[in-house]
Parts: structure tokens; C-alpha cells; sequence
């Protein structure tokens, strides 16, 4: 009888490798782009719903999941964003109605093209258009990932990490780390290693841009169960 585990679901080098995209077809750089477009309009769009940066957080790595699992000639970058960050919503217990995702996502979409904003037509084409399309989006990605929708994120696991470290109260480091939490969102960081792994890093990261010189004896990663070559 298999165990049930809590941890994030990680990929192996081949799995990283030669991912569905990569085998049809799309270089390495256009889907990194398309990964990093599809998580900027996810984090736009949490912030001008005002959802929770833990739902935002979540959605984007549903995103990196579901196309190590399937490929972005199939599914359309934008459509699994929307499906992503609805299905967050829920699973964070801050469920968003369907029409402000719409609205919101067609602000982001005419802004992205640059062309003259014109208010949506409630129940139009385009809204049907993208509703069928979140509705889709979200089975899909639950389908293609066996319903396993649990992501555990590490900014509650840095911030007690650094009330041991005693870094709270520097001007700079809990800032900076994170966002280096936010930015890394954008990266496959979140299915290449563990919550404390990253937790680490980013205080890691922080603290040398900070100068502040961190604690090695003893090792501080390693009371946080981090390996120091992983961090680096």
C-alpha cells in the first residue's frame, strides 16, 4: 500500500529534459517564454482580483505541472493560466467568480496586444469563449496531473526560518527574499525541489546581496534540512 506524502511532486532530469513541448517541435526558448508569459498574466491577474499570494503562488505551479505533462502545441498557454488560477482560488479556500477571472484576463490579453480597450460584452461571443475555455482549462489540468492539486509553498517555512536566523527585523533580507519567492515562480524551481530547499536558498540568496554573513558552525541549512549543494 503506497504512503501518503504531503511533499511536492518532483520531476527527474529526463522529465525536465524532454518535456511534451520540446517533443513536439517548440525549442527550448519558446516555451520558456510561453511558461513565463502564462505565469506573469497568472500573478497580474491575482493582484487585480486581489486573491492571496498563496492562490497565485499555487496556480503557477499547477501551470509548471501541466506542461511537463502536456504540451503547449496542444494547449494554449493563456487558457491553462486561466483554468490554473481558478482551480488555485478554490484549493486556497479564496474562490473567485468566473466573470471577474474573464474580465480580468481580457483586460491583460489587450493590454499584452496593445490595441484600444473596449469593455467586454457580457454574455458575447468572447465571454462564452472564455468561459468554455477556463471550464476546459481547469478539467484538463486536473486530469493530467491525477487530481494531485496539493502544493506545499515555503513562505510560511522562510519566515520561521528566519526568526531562528534572527534576520526578521533586517531592513532588507525578509524583502528581498521574497521576491526572490515570487520571482522563482517563473522558473521550474517549484518541481525540482522541496519547500525548505527553496526556503533556504532565497534567505541564502538575500543575505549574501545584503552582506550578511550566515551562521556555518554549525551548518545553518542543515538544521533546516537543505543540502548545501542544492541551495547553491
Amino acid at each position: 500500500m503506497s504512503k501518503l506524502s504531503l511533499q511536492n511532486a518532483i520531476l527527474t532530469f529526463d522529465q525536465l529534459e524532454t518535456t511534451p513541448s520540446r517533443k513536439d517541435g517548440i525549442s527550448e526558448e519558446l516555451e520558456d517564454a510561453l511558461r513565463q508569459l502564462g505565469c506573469e498574466f497568472i500573478q497580474s491577474a491575482g493582484i487585480l482580483m486581489k486573491l492571496p499570494q498563496v492562490a497565485m503562488a499555487t496556480a503557477q505551479v499547477l501551470f509548471q505541472r501541466f506542461f511537463y505533462v502536456a504540451s503547449l502545441k496542444k494547449f494554449s498557454a493563456l487558457d491553462i493560466g486561466m483554468g490554473a488560477l481558478f482551480l488555485a482560488s478554490k484549493v486556497q479556500e479564496s474562490p473567485s467568480k468566473i466573470r471577474d477571472l474573464i474580465n480580468v484576463y481580457h483586460y491583460l490579453i489587450i493590454r499584452y496586444q496593445n490595441t484600444p480597450h473596449e469593455p467586454l460584452e457580457y454574455f458575447g461571443q468572447t465571454f462564452f469563449e472564455m468561459k468554455d475555455a477556463i471550464v476546459i482549462a481547469e478539467m484538463q489540468i486536473l486530469k493530467r496531473l491525477g487530481f494531485n492539486v496539493h502544493v506545499q509553498l515555503p513562505y510560511g517555512l522562510m519566515v520561521n526560518y528566519l526568526k531562528v536566523l534572527e534576520l526578521t527585523e533586517h531592513e532588507e533580507i525578509p524583502q528581498k527574499a521574497w521576491g526572490y519567492l515570487n520571482d522563482s515562480l517563473r522558473t521550474n524551481i517549484y518541481v525540482c525541489y522541496q519547500p525548505p530547499t527553496i526556503a533556504c536558498a532565497v534567505i541564502w540568496l538575500a543575505a549574501r546581496m545584503c552582506q550578511v554573513k550566515l551562521p556555518t558552525e554549525p551548518a545553518w541549512w542543515e538544521l533546516f534540512e537543505a543540502r548545501l549543494e542544492d541551495i547553491l
